[in-house]
C-alpha cells in the first residue's frame, strides 16, 4: 500500500514544534522519515511481540537515511517498565558506540514509547527520538505530548522526564494486528478526552462505538485526530503539567492505584483507566458537579467499549484504605493530599481535594463487594 497521510496535528512549543502523521503505510515508507536529525546511526526500541511484526520493515525505511540501523527488543508488558529493562537500551547505545546524534525509534506500545523517551532524555544527556506507536492507546495518547518515565514498585511512572519526540507517526494499518484487549484499552484513553474537553466527541463515540470496535478505518482516523488535537491544545499551554494538563489524567487517580494495587500487567492501563473514570465521575457526582445521569451515561459508554466498570479489590479488610494508600503516592498528590481530576460540568475539568471520608464512599459505592 502506498503511504497516506490523511491528516497532521501539530504539537506548537516555539522551536520544538512536531507534527503528528496519522494515514495508512506510513511506517515502512521511506519518505515518512524525512527531514529527521542526521545521524550515522539510528536505534529501533521494540518488544518481542512488535518487532517480529515490524521492525524488518522500519529498519528498511530507516536505511534511506542513516548508515546503521539497529535493532533492540525489551520483554512485552508493563510489569517489564523498569530499571533493568531500561537499562537493556543503554547497554544497546553503548554496546555499538552510539554517539549524541543517534535517533532512538520507539517502535511499539505506550511502554516501548515511555522507556525509549526517557532512554533518549537521558543517554548523553539527551538525543532525539521518534515515535512510532503500534497501538491505539500510545496513538491517542501516550506518544504525544513528551512524558516519559518507568514504574517504581510503590507508584506508576514515577521516575522519569518531560521530553519531546521529533515527530509522531500513526500508521493506522499497525492497528490491524491489536488484540481486541488492547484495541478496548486504547478506546478508554478516547473517550477520556469528551468529558474533559469535548461532549461532541463523546456523542460521536456513542454513535461509532461499533465502528471503533470492528477497526473502521475512517472511525479510527477521527478518533485519533480529534484526541491528538485535544492532547496538542493542552500540551501547548502547559508542557510540564503546572495546571491545565492534569486535567488530561482523568480517571488515572484511581486507575493508577488499581494498576498498583493488582500489580503491574494484571489489568492494561486502559482497562484501569476506564474504571477509573467511573470512579472519578461518581466522585464528582458526590461534590455536586454533574448529575447521576451523567455518570450513567458514561458508565454506559465505557462499558460498551468492552471495559471494566466495577473495581477490584485490592485488600479483603479495607479496601478503601489500599485505594487511598497508594493514590497518596500519585504524582497530583501535595503534601499527602491527593488531588481527583474532577468533571466540573461536562465537557470541562479541574482539580480539586476530597475528604477521604467521600473517596471511601466512592470507592466502596464502585467497587467489587465481596
Amino acid at each position: 500500500m502506498a503511504a497516506r497521510i490523511d491528516h497532521t496535528v501539530h504539537i506548537e512549543l516555539g522551536e520544538r514544534r512536531y507534527p503528528i502523521f496519522i494515514g495508512s503505510g506510513l511506517l515502512a515508507a521511506a519518505p515518512t522519515y524525512s527531514g529527521l536529525p542526521r545521524a550515522a546511526q539510528a536505534l529501533i526500541v521494540s518488544n518481542t511481540t512488535v518487532a517480529p511484526l515490524y521492525a524488518d520493515a522500519l529498519r528498511s525505511a530507516l536505511q534511506a537515511h542513516y548508515q546503521r540501523v539497529h535493532v533492540v527488543a525489551l520483554p512485552d508488558g508493563e510489569q517489564y517498565k523498569d530499571w533493568q529493562t531500561l537499562n537493556r537500551i543503554f547497554d544497546a547505545l553503548l554496546a555499538h558506540e552510539c554517539d549524541r546524534k543517534t535517533v532512538l525509534f520507539a517502535l511499539g506500545g505506550g511502554v516501548v514509547g515511555d522507556m525509549t523517551g526517557f532512554a533518549a532524555a537521558s543517554y548523553m544527556r539527551g538525543v532525539p527520538f521518534v515515535q512510532v506507536p503500534t497501538t491505539l492507546l500510545a496513538q491517542v495518547d501516550s506518544s504525544v505530548g513528551g512524558k516519559t518515565a518507568i514504574n517504581h514498585p510503590l507508584g506508576k511512572n514515577m521516575i522519569g522526564a518531560f521530553y519531546q519526540p521529533q515527530r509522531v507517526i500513526c500508521d493506522l494499518d499497525t492497528l490491524g494486528t491489536l488484540p481486541e484487549r488492547e484495541l478496548s484499552a486504547g478506546i478508554a484513553e478516547v473517550i477520556k478526552y469528551g468529558p474533559i474537553a469535548d461532549m461532541a466527541l463523546l456523542d460521536w463515540l456513542e454513535q461509532n462505538m461499533d465502528a471503533l470496535r470492528g477497526r473502521d478505518p475512517a472511525a479510527l482516523a477521527h478518533a485519533i485526530r480529534r484526541s491528538c488535537e485535544i492532547k496538542a491544545a493542552v500540551v501547548g499551554q502547559d508542557e510540564r503539567e503546572a495546571g491545565l494538563r492534569a486535567i488530561l489524567n482523568f480517571g488515572h487517580t484511581f486507575g493508577h492505584a488499581i494498576e498498583a494495587g493488582l500489580g503491574y500487567g494484571e489489568w492494561l492501563h486502559g482497562e484501569a483507566v476506564g474504571c477509573g473514570m467511573v470512579m472519578a465521575a461518581t466522585l464528582s457526582a458526590r461534590l455536586g458537579l454533574v448529575d447521576d445521569a451523567f455518570v450513567q451515561r458514561l458508565r454506559r459508554l465505557i462499558d460498551r467499549a468492552g471495559l471494566p466498570v466495577v473495581g477490584p479489590r485490592l485488600d479483603a479488610r479495607d479496601n478503601a484504605g489500599r485505594y487511598l494508600e497508594l493514590m497518596r503516592v500519585d504524582k497530583k498528590a501535595e503534601s499527602g493530599e491527593i488531588r481527583f481530576v474532577v468533571i466540573e460540568k461536562p465537557g470541562q475539568a479541574g482539580v480539586r481535594g476530597a475528604a477521604d471520608a467521600l473517596v471511601r464512599e466512592v470507592i466502596d459505592a464502585c467497587c467489587l463487594r465481596q
